[in-house]
């Protein structure tokens, strides 16, 4: 499988307290924490790749643009789609959208943006790039 436009993968969590702002140290509030947020947006962007890289290859994110819209409470359903939209060689674009799925029951079927944003990754050799930031 090559590596282009169009790959994704979706990861889907519901918000326990080790999501949350407090438990990430970044606020003090019983919500989804951003960087946990963005942890998410990393995962589903690395498994969307991972079966077009070769062996013994990884990849390590470098940068990142978020926006943490809305906040998603304790026991939200919260589903991270990311989306390969850019291969400039080993690197790698993504843009990813974070949804809050609403329950059964409400009467708005719609599911809520809570955050999006774009990244970029860069394939590297794996040993050789654990090596040398061992050494660094």
């Amino acid at each position: 499988m090559a590596l282009a436009p169009g790959l994704r993968s979706v990861v889907r969590i519901v918000v326990a307290d080790t999501d949350t702002a407090v438990a990430m140290g970044s606020g003090d509030v019983p919500v989804l924490g951003t960087p946990r947020l963005l942890a998410l947006a990393e995962a589903a962007a690395a498994a969307a790749i991972r079966p077009g890289l070769e062996p013994g290859q990884t990849s390590v994110g470098t940068s990142a643009v978020l926006e943490h819209n809305r906040p998603s409470p304790l026991g939200a359903e919260v589903v991270v789609e990311a989306e390969l939209t850019e291969v400039d060689g080993r690197r790698l674009v993504f843009r990813f959208t974070a949804r809050q799925k609403r329950p059964p029951e409400s009467p708005d079927d719609r599911n809520v943006i809570v955050g999006a944003g774009t990244m970029e990754r860069m394939i590297v050799a794996r040993d050789r790039f654990v090596s040398r930031a061992q050494h660094e």
